[in-house]
Order: C-alpha cells, then sequence, then structure tokens
C-alpha cells in the first residue's frame, strides 16, 4: 500500500517511503547509506526513468539506478549510488551528463552516463524531498519539491541556491508543492503544480509567475510538444493542453479518472501513463485520445519511448513487459 501511493503521486507523499527501512539507527542515517545491489532489481518500485543518449536510466525507491543499453531488453544496476534515498526523478543533458533527485533533498550527479555518482547535495535534518529535475545545458539546473521548495545552479551543481517564490494570486504563503519542471525549448521553463496551477519563467528562472489552468486538482506531469503546445497532466485523468504558452488553456477530455503521473511527447503524438494501468496516447495534434488500461492495473509512473516508437513502461512493480 505504501509503495502504490508513493508511486501514484510521484511522491508527494515520499515521507512513507521508508516503511521498509532497517530498525537500527534513523530513517535518515540508513538513507545517507550507500545504495545495495538488489538480486531483484528489475521489480523494484521505479518513479522515473530517461534517455541518456541510446541508454536507459531508470531510478526508485532505495537509491536504485537501473542501466539499459539494449533499449529495455535487459537492465543493470549503477555501480556506485552514494545513498539509500528514495530517488523520484532523472534526467541528462547528453549522453554522459545527468543528475537525479528525491527524498531528504537529494541530488546526485553522473558525469559517465549513470555508471556511478557524486553527491552534490542532502538534507537529513528535515525531510523536504524534491520531485523533479531539469537541467537546460550542464550548467544551468532547476530542481522543485515539497512546500514550494525550489533550487537553482548555475555551476553544474557545484551549489545549489533556494529560490523564494511569489504568493500565488490566491494569497497566502507560496507553499504548494511542486511536481514536475520542463522546458520548451525556446527560453520558457514551467512547473506543473497543485490546484491546477502551472508556473512559467521566461528569464531563465529568475522570476516565475502563476497561470491558472482552469483545473483544480494537483498535476503531476507536464511537457511541451513538437508542435508547440505546453499539455499538463495529474488528478483523476485531468489534462489540459495551451497553444500559447499557458495564456489560454483547454481539457483534454481524456474519458478515464485514473490519475496522470507522466507524460511523454512521441514525434508528433503525446503517451500519458498513470494508475490503474492507465495507458493514453493521442497520435497528432487534434487527433482522439486513444485510452487503454493494463489487466494488472499497475500503478504507472514513467515511460520512455523504444527505438520502434512504443512505451517502455515503469512502475511500482518495477519495469513491465507490454501487454
Amino acid at each position: 500500500m505504501i509503495k502504490t501511493l508513493v508511486a501514484s503521486i510521484t511522491l508527494c507523499a515520499a515521507t512513507a517511503a521508508f516503511a521498509q527501512a532497517p530498525s537500527k539507527g534513523t530513517v535518515a542515517t540508513w538513507a545517507a547509506k550507500p545504495a545495495h545491489q538488489w538480486a531483484a532489481s528489475t521489480h523494484m518500485m521505479l518513479l522515473d526513468a530517461s534517455r541518456a543518449g541510446k541508454r536507459i536510466v531508470a531510478i526508485g525507491e532505495h537509491g536504485i539506478i537501473l542501466l539499459s543499453d539494449d533499449d529495455g531488453k535487459t537492465y543493470r544496476q549503477a555501480r556506485t549510488v552514494p545513498v539509500s534515498a528514495t530517488l523520484s526523478a532523472v534526467t541528462f543533458t547528453d549522453d554522459k551528463h545527468g543528475w537525479v533527485v528525491g527524498q531528504w533533498g537529494v541530488i546526485l550527479v553522473t558525469t559517465d552516463g549513470g555508471e556511478t555518482w557524486e553527491k552534490q547535495r542532502m538534507d537529513t535534518a528535515v525531510d523536504q524531498p524534491l520531485f523533479s529535475v531539469l537541467f537546460t545545458n550542464e550548467r544551468d539546473g532547476i530542481a522543485v519539491g515539497l512546500w514550494s521548495l525550489m533550487l537553482q545552479t548555475h555551476d553544474g551543481g557545484k551549489t545549489w541556491t533556494k529560490v523564494t517564490l511569489p504568493k500565488p494570486p490566491s494569497g497566502g504563503k507560496a507553499d504548494r508543492n511542486l511536481y514536475h519542471v520542463f522546458s520548451d525549448g525556446h527560453g520558457a521553463l514551467y512547473v506543473s503544480a497543485e490546484q491546477g496551477t502551472v508556473l512559467k519563467s521566461t528569464d531563465a528562472g529568475a522570476s516565475w509567475s502563476y497561470l491558472a489552468t482552469g483545473g483544480k486538482g494537483s498535476l503531476w506531469s507536464g511537457v511541451s510538444m513538437p508542435d508547440g503546445r505546453i499539455v499538463v497532466g495529474g488528478l483523476l485523468g485531468s489534462l489540459l493542453q495551451s497553444r500559447d504558452g499557458g495564456a489560454n488553456w483547454q481539457p483534454l477530455k481524456a474519458e478515464t479518472k485514473s490519475s496522470i503521473t507522466h507524460l511523454v511527447a512521441t514525434g508528433k503524438g503525446l503517451v500519458a501513463v498513470g494508475l490503474d494501468g492507465l495507458v493514453l496516447k493521442q497520435r497528432e495534434d487534434g487527433a482522439p485520445l486513444e485510452v487503454a488500461q493494463r489487466e494488472d492495473r499497475a500503478a504507472l509512473t514513467a515511460a520512455v519511448i523504444d527505438a520502434g516508437g512504443k512505451p517502455i513502461l515503469f512502475s511500482n512493480n518495477g519495469v513491465l513487459a507490454e501487454r
């Protein structure tokens, strides 16, 4: 149940992820230890995956990082991972340079395509997890997480600085969970967040504005499409798109109540995965949404598109075979 919950909301309840931690010492102490090599590593809970060139890198519970060099047919664990904290997101700028974030605000870096990792940041004084990370080049990066936590770096992660966000239009503190940061590739940055909100920056993250999508629930993922659309999705199958950089939003009727956990662009199309085995596809802008659900009703957390254009699926039960 705990694993399903964590996978369901892409770690918005990450504080529960270590219920299976050893009893000796504190959870924080255990999380700071190097990751184990697991006998059934592909069946561990996985929360995100990305491409490092042709390689696939998937990450998840207990500091697990999996690598595949045959387009998802087989996987092996990374040689060195300095933490056992649950890892929630991974990004690469090329086939060598990548970053991972997770529980306890951990940030890891690799310069060899994910074979070995070094710790850049970890705060065991407070469990304020990071949910997403994006680097627009090898120096400039942003990580976001719980209670409006936003960190920026301009030196490849050697130093990270907290960003104070403006208060939302509705007033109150800027304490909304920030779930997914992404770029449109043309200078604008976006963060999907709680209460149907998307944050936008047009100055490399120096300042941010709030965009109202018209939705009410948490938006757990977002993606910039090759056709220029911005698409966000999340709680109870909510799926919205904007054709004008977030000024106006239109709902995409997915005809599902299964929450969307990850969105990925594929050619001209869109793939979304989520809870209850949800796999949603749109072949191109304006095409109807094709909604399917796996018989196993697995909590899907991420997808990577293989060489043939089909999604490789990751879940709270690990890597899943196509069905």
